[in-house]
């Protein structure tokens, strides 16, 4: 039986090589002020964020940037654009890809057969929930086919 972590594992050792995009961590100082700073990289393949040591689970994608004009027609917009100048206030250069709010996933409760953000155990078979109205794919297919999107 393949494991997933034995899966993560091939993938990254697929993807060595290829570029990685941003992690990024809120902060806020006396001195510095609120900002978004590196904490490291990874490897983007969709729902999943892969470092050599870690498989994190993405949550809010952004692109570091400057907010530009000041006049929104949406709240939502002027918060994206303020977000975005965040990562370039805490070091990220203009058009990196940041992902913030990112999530460990615990591999081994997988291996386990339990659950863990969007990985689980689905019949002992290692899966992953692509989409929050989706069902379960088999993780194997699913690195596969992302690897190969990344390999372009």
């Amino acid at each position: 039986m393949t494991t997933a972590s034995a899966l993560l594992t091939e993938a990254v050792q697929a993807l060595t090589g290829l570029p990685k995009e941003g992690l990024g961590e809120d902060r806020d100082s006396r001195w510095r002020g609120r900002r978004i700073v590196r904490v490291g990289e990874a490897w983007h393949l969709g729902v999943l964020l892969l470092t050599e040591t870690h498989a994190l689970a993405t949550a809010e994608v952004l692109r570091a940037a400057d907010p530009g004009r000041r006049g929104y027609t949406a709240e939502s917009a002027r918060e994206r654009a303020e977000r975005r100048a965040l990562a370039l206030r805490g070091g990220f250069a203009e058009g990196d890809v940041v992902h913030i709010g990112w999530s460990v996933i615990d591999v081994d409760a997988v291996d386990a057969g339990g659950a863990s953000g969007p990985l689980a155990s689905v019949d002992g078979v290692p899966s992953v929930r692509w989409s929050t109205a989706g069902g379960w794919m088999p993780l194997e297919a699913y690195l596969r086919e992302r690897v190969e999107l990344l390999r372009g």
